[in-house]
């Protein structure tokens, strides 16, 4: 479900088979704001899930384009799997977990023979399954996509809580002593100029440059689906804000979602 999520899929979790064409109505409706839905069901809705092949009828009746993705894994690694989260299994009542299992697999096999992929997770960590999931769901060039969002701030305010990465500006030359430019916002080009033109800030953005290509493919391999990146200077108007706005420039040429907030330029 989690893996759904980053990839921007509106995920429901248990939704009995009976509702899913209600479900699917309201998606069609919703002025395209819900376009990807990934909905778990399984025997947690006990007689319920008995008609889901009924509710898959109505979604072709709708025209609804849908496929069954079906999760697998061998007996020894769900009766693990059980104990280790210490959860009781639906069909335990009066039974092992084993036996749980076994009766489970019974009820679900017409669905395992209708799916449409089947995954065993019997050895996948989380990373696998979630590259699996990609390399099925997710198509073109925009599979495993990096969102990165860059926040300029002053450090006067505070830290951005959410940020994955800080980088501290306030050793560069301060506009801020420049009479003329003090009350101008950063994205002035009289700021820019006397930002970018000096020797340090010159430096400092290769140095940058080189950090971000090395670590944003480090962080597509491991999974992370956003990246938060903060550039503070003392008031978060002039030096943060033009290191914010080349940063993300250099972000888009290498093709990467960027999106940038300059979160401080217009307090007092």
């Amino acid at each position: 479900m989690r893996v759904f999520e980053d990839l921007n899929f509106f995920v429901v979790d248990n939704l009995p088979p009976q509702l899913l064409s209600k479900f699917a109505d309201l998606c069609l409706h919703s002025d395209g704001k819900v376009q990807r839905v990934a909905v778990v069901t399984d025997i947690r809705g006990g007689e319920f899930f008995d008609d889901l092949f009924g509710a898959l009828g109505q979604l072709e009746r709708l025209g609804v384009d849908h496929q069954i993705l079906f999760l697998d894994a061998s007996d020894e690694s769900l009766v693990r799997r059980f104990k280790e989260t210490r959860r009781k299994h639906p069909l335990s009542a009066g039974r092992t977990i084993l036996q749980g299992i076994r009766a489970e697999r019974r009820r679900l096999e017409a669905v395992k023979e209708r799916a449409d992929k089947i995954i065993d997770t019997s050895a996948l960590s989380v990373r696998d399954l979630r590259n699996e999931i990609l390399a099925t769901y997710v198509r073109g060039q925009s599979a495993g996509a990096l969102e990165i969002s860059i926040v300029s701030f002053g450090y006067k305010y505070g830290l951005p809580m959410d940020s994955d990465l800080v980088f501290d500006v306030r050793f560069l030359p301060n506009p801020h002593y420049q009479p003329a430019l003090r009350p101008l916002p950063g994205a002035s080009p009289q700021v820019r100029r006397f930002v970018l033109g000096k020797r340090e800030t010159r430096a400092f953005i290769r140095h940058l440059y080189r950090m971000v290509d090395y670590l944003l493919p480090q962080f597509v391999q491991e999974g992370k689906t956003h990246l938060s990146v903060a550039i503070g200077c003392t008031g978060g108007k002039h030096r943060s804000v033009v290191l914010a706005d080349e940063l993300s420039a250099h972000l888009r040429r290498r093709g990467f979602k960027v999106r940038v907030r300059h979160r401080d330029i217009r307090r007092e």
